[in-house]
């Protein structure tokens, strides 16, 4: 009976200790993943006319943390710098056709489907993707050639895709279910 006793203690004093060594893991693995989670990511949105100002811009990294302003930073003693005037080196070179903006192509238009939506930048002669944002519980991939862009959209068996060509004329778009 006492040997029982004894080997009943130990399984007891055993598991004690494997419960107190796993919470104390548990406690500080989740202490350092609090700290490093990351936000999740987020569709960036489109203003009417396709275009925004340094203001609205939206930001392209859902991780992005604003630095403190400087005023926040600054300690009570020292006073706020002045920024120096602009040197009078050489012009700005003038935006010439060679690099247009991206909305200044054509016109913004979005396409939502039951797997996702997609906004392309539809041009004259051409089409760039702006963004695609897949639906809950879907997957998304893209292909993209010099004459078409395609996003399809999948969950399980279900396919949608949303097909870009202008190979022959300009940007035409078709949204096909499979």
């Amino acid at each position: 009976m006492a040997a029982m006793h004894r080997g009943l203690v130990h399984v007891l004093a055993w598991s004690l200790a494997t419960s107190a060594a796993v919470t104390l893991s548990w406690w500080g693995v989740h202490t350092v993943m609090a700290g490093t989670a990351y936000d999740p990511p987020r569709a960036l949105p489109i203003t009417a006319a396709g275009a925004t100002t340094p203001e609205s811009a939206p930001l392209a990294s859902s991780t992005y943390r604003p630095a403190p302003s400087p005023s926040a930073s600054r300690r009570p003693s020292e006073s706020p710098r002045t920024p120096a005037a602009p040197s009078a080196s050489k012009p700005a070179p003038a935006a010439g056709p060679a690099s247009p903006s991206p909305t200044a192509s054509g016109r913004v238009k979005g396409y939502n489907t039951a797997g996702g939506r997609a906004v392309f930048d539809l041009g004259t002669a051409s089409a760039t993707l702006v963004s695609a944002t897949p639906g809950t519980g879907w997957s998304m991939q893209v292909w993209k050639t010099e004459s078409w862009i395609r996003v399809e959209f999948t969950s399980g068996t279900n396919r949608v895709s949303v097909f870009c060509t202008w190979h022959d004329g300009p940007p035409h778009v078709e949204v096909g279910n499979y």
